[in-house]
């Protein structure tokens, strides 16, 4: 497969191998082509997709626990963030099971598909996630599925164990994790995204409610 590697470049930071940016190009290919038959992706992000998603996602691979052997997508989409740390995972060889929750069945076919193709270690759950309790994680992460504090309502609830939590956070994350701190007691690292200049990623561990 012929790719521009130029494209990938900014992932030498993260130590990841010239066969690792041909996998991911290789997804990115498989993703656009899905997308011409059902929405998993923005159209306006098509021509920027390895910025706007591969790099933003790979990005989170520094606050990924890897002392524990479950890593959890909450709703997964088309596999971003989850496909991509999979990925980055497999050439780390990292024994890491991904598990990626997504309720679409389109979608959760779609991840199926890719599974098999790329030959990745991840387990495809379509469930809605508000409906399954007792999950037990190590790192659990959330890319555009909900505002920080229900999500940690969904982690308190639905989760039985895990180690950390690492969502990214938009143009409106910093209300997001003052009205969370309003409410929660929390451990938490900022890391600035290197994507874009009005978002970060956050990392929690030890949640209570207040």
């Amino acid at each position: 497969m012929d790719i521009n590697l130029d494209k990938y470049q900014i992932l030498d930071q993260f130590n990841v191998s010239r066969e690792t940016y041909h996998l991911l190009d290789y997804y990115k290919e498989l993703v656009l082509e899905k997308n011409n038959k059902i929405n998993l992706i923005s159209k306006k992000d098509t021509n920027n997709f390895i910025k706007r998603h591969i790099i933003d996602c790979a990005q989170i691979i520094d606050f990924i626990d890897f002392n524990n052997k479950i890593c959890t997508d909450l709703g997964s989409g088309s596999g971003l963030p989850g496909i991509v740390i999979a990925i980055m995972l497999k050439d780390k060889k990292k024994k890491i099971i991904m598990n990626l929750y997504e309720k679409s069945y389109h979608k959760s076919v779609f991840l199926k598909e890719v599974k098999e193709k790329l030959k990745l270690d991840v387990n495809i759950y379509q469930k809605d996630l508000y409906k399954n309790k007792n999950l037990i994680s190590g790192t659990v992460i959330a890319r555009a599925f909900k505002p920080l504090p229900e999500i940690l309502e969904l982690i308190e609830k639905n989760f039985k164990i895990f180690t950390n939590l690492v969502v990214f956070m938009g143009k409106n994350g910093k209300q997001l994790l003052e009205d969370s701190i309003n409410k929660w007691d929390f451990e938490y690292k900022k890391k600035s995204s290197i994507t874009s200049k009005d978002s970060f990623l956050i990392n929690i561990k030890n949640v209570k409610k207040k």
